[in-house]
């Protein structure tokens, strides 16, 4: 067990803000990326059941495998961690805990440890793909991947879904491939402020273990709901629609599950989704609608991110070299707490404009000059 102090180590109260496992992952991230012990304390007392939980330990194991760290308090029910890494060493990595743990969650503490790694990695994630823990993989490969490729020049990054996994059985995995980036390239700052015109609007409603007709529900009424739905229509979009049903093969899921995924694409090269998960006892209707719900309130806002790529591209702008320009709805209090987070451990600033009342303007200087690959 380590001896050092506290005062060794970059302190973080895990109750700030929205007080989940969002501060723990990035915290990791950072530490790991730029070699700064640190110790949380607090962890999740912002939720029913404080401390961490057994996906959040996995996410903890992950990042400590990528920099070779040792840690303190990486139990469940823990509610403090203290972090001591090493260099991160790209390479190929697994995590399986077992059960139905929130994979792109996992995804989140690890892709940015390693996109500076001047050798390529990969990560096989074993756990749940689509449950209620986290946004589903599929807005991940169709909405986070697409910005990463073209506004931080992230081309080569690959999420592959091997098979799907549901709440409670889990059993999915995913294969993540991440290419080494040149010696002493930095990340480039992103500039996304114009969206555009909306040019379609895509998507697919999918079931496993379940019959089609559920998947063929979906589809149908979300197309139905497309065509006046309440966030959407006032904004005077009038695009195609194209919307799959699909039953996954038994191969390619594990367990039962379904759900919906809508994305609309824009001019600009922007993607903007609206998801939602089947559960029992809940119509195909309900659920289309939830999505369909979900999309219209991230287009009326009139920014280049929904809601969930907010937060998730606050630490890729924080490791950036010079200054990203984004355009979005109001901030979540996850993008507020990852903000909080990136201020603590790099050198990066921020400057929020309200721009309407739904409409949000930030820069961020980045601390890329002072990233280590």
């Amino acid at each position: 067990m380590s001896t050092s102090t506290h005062t060794d180590f970059h302190e973080l109260d895990g109750a700030t803000l929205e007080g989940g496992g969002q501060l723990l992952r990035n915290s990791v991230a950072y530490s790991a990326l730029l070699g700064k012990p640190i110790f949380l304390y607090n962890v999740r007392a912002g939720r029913p059941r404080p401390g961490m939980q057994i996906q959040h330990v996995a996410a903890i194991q992950l990042g400590a495998q990528l920099c070779n760290a040792t840690t303190e308090g990486a139990e469940k029910r823990s509610n403090f961690l203290k972090l001591t890494p090493g260099p991160v060493t790209p390479g190929h990595y697994t995590m399986d805990p077992g059960g139905a743990g929130a994979t792109p969650l996992w995804l989140q503490a690890s892709l940015p440890c390693l996109i500076f790694s001047h050798e390529p990695s990969t990560l096989t994630l074993r756990g749940g793909t689509n449950t209620g823990q986290s946004q589903q993989i599929d807005c991940t490969i169709r909405c986070l991947l697409p910005f990463l490729h073209q506004y931080f020049d992230l081309k080569g990054l690959d999420v592959r879904i091997v098979r799907r996994g549901y709440f409670p059985k889990g059993g999915g995995e995913l294969f993540v491939s991440i290419p080494g980036r040149p010696s002493g390239a930095p990340l480039p700052a992103a500039t996304a402020i114009e969206r555009g015109r909306v040019l379609a609007i895509k998507g697919y409603a999918y079931t496993a273990g379940l019959p089609v007709t559920l998947a063929n529900e979906m589809r149908d009424a979300a197309w139905e709901f497309l065509q006046y739905p309440p966030n959407v229509n006032h904004v005077g979009y009038d695009v195609p629609i194209e919307i799959q049903a699909v039953r996954e093969d038994d191969r390619a899921a594990f367990g039962c599950g379904s759900g919906i995924i809508l994305w609309a694409e824009t001019e600009s090269g922007c993607v903007i989704t609206g998801a939602a998960l089947g559960r029992r006892g809940r119509s195909a209707e309900d659920v289309a609608r939830e999505a369909v719900d979900e999309l219209g309130t991230n287009l009326a806002h009139g920014g280049c991110l929904d809601e969930y790529l907010q937060d998730q591209l606050i630490i890729f702008m924080a490791l950036a070299d010079g200054q990203s320009s984004i355009s979005c709805g109001p901030l979540t209090m996850h993008t507020r707490t990852a903000i909080w987070v990136a201020e603590q451990m790099t050198d990066a600033t921020f400057q929020i404009e309200q721009c309407s009342e739904t409409n949000i303007s930030f820069a961020v200087t980045g601390s890329g000059s002072n990233v280590q690959p």
